[in-house]
């Protein structure tokens, strides 16, 4: 599965952005995790179409960002309002056939588009 992301840029604090990812083909789980300089990937908020599209977010960004998608077009989207400095990191797309208990975890995921810039500053 091929994964291209668009979007990220500049804001300043308070401001939103919307990121985009298309994939080549229909995968159980899409998600977008994010990488900060210095520190370990982490899990921002994923999709499972084959749940109903059931959403899941992690604490720092639930109620700021929303993922959503179109399972049929394999289109996967990340709307973030409220961006604070420390959102500030490269933002990847990702898909894989992943477990409910697994999805928080970037190891489970076998397919990655190419990370896209979100810089917020204050």
């Amino acid at each position: 599965v091929q994964l291209q992301a668009f979007g990220g840029g500049a804001v300043q604090t308070g401001g939103s952005l919307r990121l985009s990812c298309a994939a080549s083909e229909r995968v159980g789980t899409m998600a977008w995790f994010r990488q900060a300089p210095g520190k370990e990937r982490e899990f921002v908020a994923a999709i499972r179409w084959g749940s109903g599209g059931r959403t899941y977010y992690s604490d720092s960004v639930k109620g700021r960002f929303t993922i959503f998608g179109d399972g049929a077009k394999k289109t996967l989207d990340l709307q973030m309002n409220d961006l604070k400095p420390e959102d500030t990191s490269v933002y990847y797309c990702a898909a894989g056939n992943v477990i409910l208990s697994s999805l928080r975890q970037s190891k489970y995921y076998y397919n990655w588009g190419q990370g896209t810039l979100v810089t917020v500053s204050s």
